[in-house]
């Protein structure tokens, strides 16, 4: 099977790629800094095309859209949340989402039942909102609404789309009081990748396979 994964120099990216080339997968990873990773900018349609050319011709089974940016941590409501703030984070979590799909919309095409996985936040859920962090919340919020309906487009392609809370996890972004380990995000994760077919395509799960409410 060949992965390829965003985001995957550091945190949940990384783990992901190191258990899947455990098991002997061919993963391709990815990364704004490099660091051993195929450089992508996520946001910057250059680098997308240089990706695709890179891997042309060649099916991408499992793509993991993982890069992100929870910038906003911290801002108060009065004097925070500047407008570059916003415009940064839909960059890198929403567009970046898209322009990855779009441009290895041909390599997973060419697989035999391709999988794509967005990994979004319950802080996508508009039925938990606690408020705060209003540009992360909004950025995956949107990033789950694309999923759903790339599942819908997609569906005839026979291209499955899951949608995923990756649990509270101690990460960098996640902090160190965060609920589960690094371990566990990733078993459970690749569990629900493993799972996802075309009768849960569009599907907001949990890393521990419970639907999430939208």
């Amino acid at each position: 099977m060949h992965v390829v994964i965003t985001g995957a120099n550091r945190g949940i990216g990384a783990a992901l790629a190191a258990q899947y080339e455990a098991s002997g997968d061919d993963v391709t990873r990815t990364a704004r800094n490099a660091g051993g990773c195929l450089p992508l900018d996520v946001t910057d349609p250059a680098q997308q095309a240089a990706l695709a050319e890179r891997l042309s011709g060649k099916a991408v089974d499992l793509l993991v859209c993982n890069a992100g940016v929870y910038l906003d941590k911290g801002q108060t409501l009065e004097t925070g949340y500047p407008a570059e703030m916003w415009a940064t984070t839909f960059a890198a979590n929403v567009t970046g989402v898209f322009l990855t799909v779009q441009a290895l919309l041909p390599n997973l095409r060419a697989a035999r039942a391709a999988k794509i996985a967005i990994i979004s936040s319950q802080m996508a859920s508009h039925e938990r909102a606690p408020g705060g962090s209003y540009i992360y919340r909004a950025s995956k919020a949107a990033a789950l609404n694309l999923g759903r309906n790339l599942s819908m487009d997609l569906r005839e392609d026979g291209i499955a789309v899951g949608i995923y809370h990756p649990g509270w996890v101690r990460t960098d972004m996640g902090g160190a009081s965060a609920d589960i380990s690094m371990q566990e995000s990733c078993d459970g994760l690749i569990a629900r990748f493993a799972a996802l077919s075309m009768s849960t395509t569009g599907c907001f799960e949990t890393w521990d396979g419970r639907a999430h409410p939208y």
